[in-house]
């Protein structure tokens, strides 16, 4: 069944056809502005290879000594309009991106690989401000879908192999994505999408620009709100976000203002346990349904579910408020200077609502209410409510000068951020006659079971030099530097007997230090021809230690403070080498119906030292208060793959894109759990594919155009040893649209259709990779669903 999959993958690949979009170029777009005189030099001696590029296109490779690629606003929005940025990115070569919803915006079952890295192992900007590593429980950002409306995102761009010096990001070993913010438009207008679809999604955005009004001043507001059934249970999904930019520019100043406000309500799927699930591919909390609630847990069905009993809810509440103010000056045509003050709160609660009897709660609860009743100390329902509540306070600045000097571009920058975090794990009643919500925040608390503050200072900088040795050949070298101090504190600590094991203590730490004053990266660039260019990179990277406390892979999660204090003593940070290095060539042809063909190949080699692993003392998957964990350094990984993809024109009409992706990651080193060795030496990396492709067909005929695109993904391993794993799946997608022109009052009306998984694929989008042989957790594939979204444009 696979094997045919992949040939109807491979079939469709060849014989449609693919619309090619109005993309900028990913370097002139992800570009610092650069002083006159310099940019008109770099445009008058830019090469074929660019200069010839089709103004349309559905991705965009940047000319850089390391491989980085881009999509613009209007292929984001057609692969769904209100679509998550990161899922976008998955068409691109080397991203492995995974989501049970179809937009991608379940923060809960995402997973994200990039050459074997997971999501907290690489780096997040939006318009150069860091939006931290992507943790689920939240220490130090916020996703890209909730620091700005997807409808605003003008480019997003991924550099897989290894990120620009000055990405401000402590986490980037394998890589950074970034996203830029669209400007505002010159001429006062506006613009009203609605979308409607499956599982009564209602998704509305409406944007208002100013236009140019004086002085060089421009200006926009805009507001999108979602609502959508969860396909396979009660929950409803979706929140509020406003977005506002305002831009001055003057003859040598440029300012700009950014403000984010979201609030966003998540239900979430809960993970199937495999093997003991398998006959089951969805595990629905029973919300609202209060009265079959409580009978369930008294039902042979709770029982036989084992580990795969189903909660009454869960949910992912977050409120975000993110704005930066940026200044740039031109001293002169040489030199520049960059700013960016940012500042980013966030108030979230993670919650469940479960059954007092599962997974070691009897324990907890018997160590705070000794000989009492649990059922009815928790409201007679037979159902507690846990919460994992964060608060997080961080702001910043960064600040970069470039000064471009004969044939020597020449960079220097920092980046300093002051981020206070409260991390907090409370419990409260569920009562039976008057239950909570998943949509609501929790009140009057019966356990405080433990609260970590965190309080951190980051200090990168960097410096770095350009040299255009010839007309076509460029090398590049510099360095950053990155010191990250945090204190983690501890208020409230566990009560003894109440964590899993009975014997494990919270910790109260002390201050941590991720240090590396010296991170090289060296990179070369040589235009072969003027339709051909070989770049090469070579980079250090570190990633500093995660603000988090008991069960967590940090420090600060330690089971006593001996052990905090030996790994403070004996631990090392984890970091890595990247190695790339490949070919772009760029082609106008006439060989019957192609007419033009782009492509790039790149070779990569990564070697990731230190790797931090959270050994837990009990190995299982039933415990849903956490274990106790004991972080260790467990040796390196060693990664070799390739990337390809490729753009071929036909004609006017047609266009086809396509990625292929091998990837080889290994685990070098054996290490202990107690007594016991866990041989893993030589085995595949988890949760990565060893290869993957991706294909965008399109067809574009005046006002109207069509795409069908493909994924295809290889075999993932989901244990450290390799014993179980998840199948390889194929799935589909659609769109196409109409533009409506000469309405009056309306100069554009579009109407676009999405069909998402068109063959209704089922299989496994993310799993969680465990060290536990035998068993690992999984979340479904969201099932066939329809979208119409009607978009006016004044």
């Amino acid at each position: 069944m696979m094997l045919q999959k992949r040939r109807l993958c491979l079939a469709l690949s060849l014989f449609c056809s693919p619309l090619a979009l109005n993309v900028a170029n990913a370097q002139e777009m992800a570009q610092k502005k650069h002083p006159a005189k310099a940019a008109s030099q770099h445009k008058s001696k830019a090469t074929a290879l660019e200069s010839s590029a089709p103004a349309e296109q559905i991705v965009a490779t940047a000319r850089r000594t390391r491989s980085e690629q881009s999509l613009g606003r209007t292929q984001l929005q057609r692969i769904l309009p209100g679509v998550n940025p990161l899922k976008a990115l998955s068409i691109l070569p080397g991203v492995v991106f995974n989501n049970a919803d179809p937009w991608g915006n379940n923060e809960q079952n995402s997973s994200l690989f990039i050459h074997g890295f997971n999501q907290n192992q690489l780096g997040y900007t939006l318009d150069g401000i860091p939006l931290g590593d992507q943790a689920y429980g939240n220490y130090n950002g916020l996703s890209p879908q909730r620091a700005i409306i997807s409808e605003n995102v003008g480019t997003a761009s991924v550099a897989t192999g290894a990120g620009a010096l000055g990405t401000a990001s402590t986490s980037n070993l394998g890589g950074t994505l970034q996203f830029l913010s669209q400007d505002p438009k010159h001429q006062m207008g506006g613009q009203l999408s609605q979308t409607f679809g499956s599982f009564s999604t209602f998704r509305t955005f409406a944007r208002f620009d100013t236009g140019d009004f004086g002085n060089g001043n421009s200006a926009y507001v805009s507001w999108a709100r979602q609502d959508s059934r969860a396909w396979d249970f009660a929950g409803h999904q979706g929140g509020n976000q406003v977005n506002a930019k305002f831009i001055h520019q003057g003859s040598k100043d440029k300012l700009t203002y950014f403000f984010d406000w979201s609030d966003k309500v998540e239900p979430n799927e809960d993970a199937v346990v495999l093997p003991q699930g398998y006959g089951t591919y969805v595990r629905p909390f029973t919300y609202p349904d209060y009265n079959y609630a409580k009978s369930y847990i008294n039902s042979p069905q709770y029982k036989a579910a084992g580990l795969n009993y189903r909660n009454y809810y869960s949910a992912a509440q977050r409120e975000d408020f993110l704005t930066y103010l940026g200044w740039s000056h031109d001293f002169n045509r040489n030199l520049h200077w960059d700013n960016r003050f940012y500042y980013h709160h966030n108030l979230g609660e993670g919650v469940v609502a479960g059954p007092i009897t599962a997974a070691g709660l009897p324990t907890l609860f018997a160590a705070y209410f000794p000989g009492q009743d649990l059922n009815s100390v928790f409201g007679g329902s037979g159902y507690a409510t846990r919460t994992t509540e964060y608060w997080d306070n961080r702001g910043g600045l960064t600040s970069t000068l470039r000064y471009h000097l004969g044939h020597h571009d020449i960079e220097v920058g920092g980046w300093y951020e002051r981020n206070n975090n409260t991390q907090a794990r409370r419990w409260y009643p569920l009562a039976a006659n008057n239950p909570t919500t998943p949509y609501e925040r929790q009140q009057g608390a019966l356990i405080d079971q433990y609260t970590n503050n965190f309080y951190t200072n980051t200090w990168v900088t960097h410096l770095q030099d350009a040299w255009k040795v010839t007309k076509n050949f460029t090398l590049s070298a510099g360095f950053k530097s990155e010191l990250v101090y945090t204190n983690g504190t501890l208020p409230v600590a566990g009560k003894p007997g109440s964590l899993s094991p009975a014997s494990a203590v919270t910790v109260p730490g002390g201050t941590i230090a991720a240090v590396k004053p010296f991170l090289p990266a060296f990179g070369a660039l040589w235009n072969i021809t003027p339709n051909e260019q070989w770049f090469a990179n070579i980079q250090e990277n570190m990633r500093s230690y995660q603000d988090a406390g008991y069960g967590n892979a940090t420090p600060w999660g330690a089971t006593s403070q001996a052990a905090f204090e030996d790994f403070k003593k004996h631990g090392k940070v984890e970091t890595s080498w990247t190695y790339e290095t490949g070919l772009r060539t760029h082609h106008h042809v006439n060989l019957g119906p192609l007419t033009d063909i782009q492509a790039q190949a790149e070779y990569y080699h990564v070697h990731f030292s230190n790797r931090l692993v959270a050994i837990a003392t009990i190995q299982t998957l039933s415990s849903i208060i956490g274990s106790a964990t004991t972080l260790a350094n467990v040796g390196s990984v060693t990664t070799d793959g390739m990337d390809f993809s490729f753009t071929a024109q036909f004609g006017p009409h047609f266009s086809l894109y396509n990625s292929l992706s091998y990837n080889k990651s290994v685990y070098n080193d054996n290490y202990r759990t107690g007594t016991s060795l866990v041989p893993i030496a030589g085995r595949n990396v988890t949760g990565t594919p060893d290869w993957m492709e991706n294909f965008v067909a399109t067809t574009n005929w005046g006002n109207f155009y069509g795409q069908f695109i493909g994924q295809v993904m290889g075999k993932r391993y989901t244990t450290y040893t390799n014993d179980m794993w998840a199948a390889p799946w194929a799935q589909f997608n659609m769109n196409a649209g109409y533009t409506f022109h000469g309405i009056p009052h309306i100069p554009a009306l579009k109407v676009q259709g999405n069909i998402s998984n068109l063959t209704n694929t089922k299989g496994w989008s993310t799993v969680g990779t465990t060290q536990t042989a035998g068993q690992f957790t999984a979340y479904p594939i969201a099932p066939r669903m329809f979208f119409l979204t009607l978009s006016a444009n004044w």
